[in-house]
């Protein structure tokens, strides 16, 4: 189990790092979903191409609100 340092830092298993294919170096993104579930994701060139294909574009949203948007949904 890993503890939470006086900086907010984590140490990642190394099972987990191997698993999720994560190196010494490697740049990480951090997520936390409405349920308080933090998930660290390798970032990898490329990875997000396409993501947003076929979105439609609202232009009259502010940034507050397509965020609580996204926030009070129910995940699939």
């Amino acid at each position: 189990m890993s503890k939470v340092s006086s900086k907010r830092q984590v140490t990642l298993p190394i099972d987990l790092c191997v698993l999720a294919g994560i190196e010494p170096g490697d740049e990480v993104s951090v997520f936390v979903d409405r349920r308080g579930i933090i998930s660290v994701v390798k970032k990898t060139v490329g990875s997000s191409k396409g993501f947003l294909r076929g979105a439609r574009k609202i232009n009259n949203m502010s940034d507050e609100n397509s965020l609580a948007s996204v926030m009070h949904h129910p995940t699939r």
